[in-house]
């Protein structure tokens, strides 16, 4: 079974490297209150009119991967289609003490802690049948998290294309010069996904790197 899925691996990532794609399926992952599902949302938004899901301040509100399958969108008279997979936030630990302070019972804190946990898993699993990453990070706070680098490496063990979202460039205190020092490996691309700015260089450069 182990070689059998390493060499469906090894296919996949021979098949991502010399074939272009009209299709692909594109995971938004990131930590919990990164812009995940505002950024699935903006882009469902401008391509169909629809929406994800609701955001919320709450962290993990988001616990089950949701995919929303042949959006189109156009670039440079180029049009690609993508399914977009928007997943729950990642997190090394999930403590049901940290959803009190919203007000939410302990009863329902423990069920939400519950399936936050088993949304990460799930979210880990997903990355075997994906084409690409687009990896959200809160430009306001520090990039170097044991979060973003845990998942930076799972995706560069898989040849996994990635391209990092600095978020949040609407608020004052953003840098994304932050996340570009911490990952220069990889291209970033600033974006405020709530207010839509510089959303059509996003674009352009999922059609470049995934197309």
């Amino acid at each position: 079974m182990g070689l059998m899925l390493n060499l469906r691996k090894k296919l996949r990532f021979i098949l991502r490297l010399f074939l272009r794609k009209d299709k692909v399926r594109i995971g938004i992952y990131g930590p919990p209150n990164a812009g995940k599902t505002t950024l699935a949302n903006r882009i469902l938004r401008d391509w169909t009119g629809d929406i994800m899901g609701i955001p919320s301040e709450i962290p993990h509100e988001t616990r089950r991967a949701r995919l929303r399958e042949g959006v189109k969108i156009q670039v440079d008279k180029k049009t690609l289609t993508i399914d977009i997979l928007d997943t729950p936030g990642l997190a090394t630990k999930i403590d049901f003490h940290d959803f009190l302070k919203y007000g939410l019972s302990e009863e329902e804190a423990k069920r939400r802690a519950k399936e936050a946990t088993e949304g990460v898993i799930e979210a880990i699993k997903w990355l075997d049948d994906l084409d690409g990453i687009l990896l959200v990070m809160d430009a306001t706070e520090d990039p170097y998290t044991q979060v973003n680098v845990t998942i930076v490496g799972n995706i560069e063990a898989r040849k996994l294309p990635l391209l990092i979202v600095a978020n949040k460039i609407d608020l004052p205190n953003a840098s994304p010069a932050r996340i570009r020092a911490a990952f220069p490996q990889h291209q970033v691309v600033p974006v405020s996904a709530l207010k839509g700015i510089n959303i059509d260089s996003l674009y352009r450069a999922i059609a470049e790197k995934f197309g």
